[in-house]
């Protein structure tokens, strides 16, 4: 099958690139994901299938991707450890090959004990800097125990960075593991802090010259940021943006234009944003368009 290669030909070209997250139902009716998909085919270079994000069980990313491919939407395939051993991994990659599917990206997988099947047992045969690894052997034509390929895969992969972490030596680390496993692009979690961001692509990303995603996340209330504040380890929304939305008539309105202004803060300092409107994404074209970003040709 021919496959669009359309974000891994604008990162060559080093053009800001856009992607954006949708997530694959919760049973099997597909109508709304590829409404949601279809919103974003001209406004984003690929779209994000997500593997059971929060170990929160959905549709296989596998399945949701193909589905997209046929309908012209370039997915990028999030492909999780958590749940797969090596075998499954690679039968996988080989089969979002022969449906036209090209972007991965390799994820460890968060744990299951934070979803809705905490009795499942993780595999965690790998984690995402050997999925890296072996995503580069089917490239060149070889399986993880050497064994030879029909034919070499053609996938473009990418891998997730947290800027706003920590710990410098953890993250440089980190960074430079993953470029040297043959990740060809980065999309980072939540940003918030812009001046870490810069800090970042300055100190650890520039050298790469690995194209980085900024991570920016739709707003939808301050009760929303408050829960992400308690929630997610790492990320801290600024007091300013919980009292810009807690005082606005529209908080909904208020968080697009914030989303707006940080996918223009994001286009000073690093190579794309990857948008994430978690069931709101047909506020994303409005996002990009407040931001002055232009439909991707």
């Amino acid at each position: 099958m021919v496959k669009s290669a359309r974000l891994e030909t604008a990162a060559e070209r080093k053009e800001f690139l856009i992607t954006a997250e949708v997530m694959p139902p919760k049973g099997p009716d597909i109508e709304a994901f590829l409404e949601k998909a279809t919103l974003l085919k001209n406004r984003v270079h690929a779209v994000n299938v997500t593997d059971s994000n929060r170990a929160v069980m959905r549709m296989s990313p596998l399945a949701a991707s193909a589905l997209l491919v046929q309908r012209g939407i370039e997915p990028i395939c999030q492909l999780a450890c958590r749940d797969r051993n090596r075998i499954a991994l690679q039968g996988d990659l080989l089969g979002a090959e022969a449906l036209g599917i090209h972007n991965i990206l390799a994820l460890t997988g968060d744990p299951v004990g934070c979803g809705d099947h905490p009795q499942a047992r993780a595999v965690c045969d790998l984690e995402s800097v050997r999925l890296l690894r072996v995503i580069g052997g089917l490239n060149r034509g070889f399986d993880s125990a050497g064994n030879a390929l029909s034919s070499p895969t053609r996938l473009f992969a990418g891998a997730a960075i947290d800027p706003q972490c920590t710990s410098e030596a953890g993250l440089r680390s980190r960074f430079r593991r993953k470029v040297e496993s043959g990740a060809r692009f980065f999309q980072s979690q939540l940003v918030t802090d812009f001046e870490r961001l810069a800090w970042f692509m300055d100190a650890i990303a520039h050298e790469s010259a690995r194209p980085v995603l900024a991570g920016i996340f739709l707003l939808k209330s301050a009760k929303n940021a408050e829960f992400i504040n308690r929630n997610l380890p790492g990320v801290t929304i600024p007091e300013g943006i919980i009292r810009r939305l807690a005082g606005a008539c529209d908080p909904l309105k208020e968080g697009t234009a914030i989303a707006a202004e940080q996918v223009a803060k994001a286009r000073q300092i690093c190579d794309g944003v990857h948008l994430m409107a978690i069931r709101k994404e047909e506020l994303i074209p409005e996002i990009l368009d407040l931001a002055g970003i232009a439909p991707v040709q």
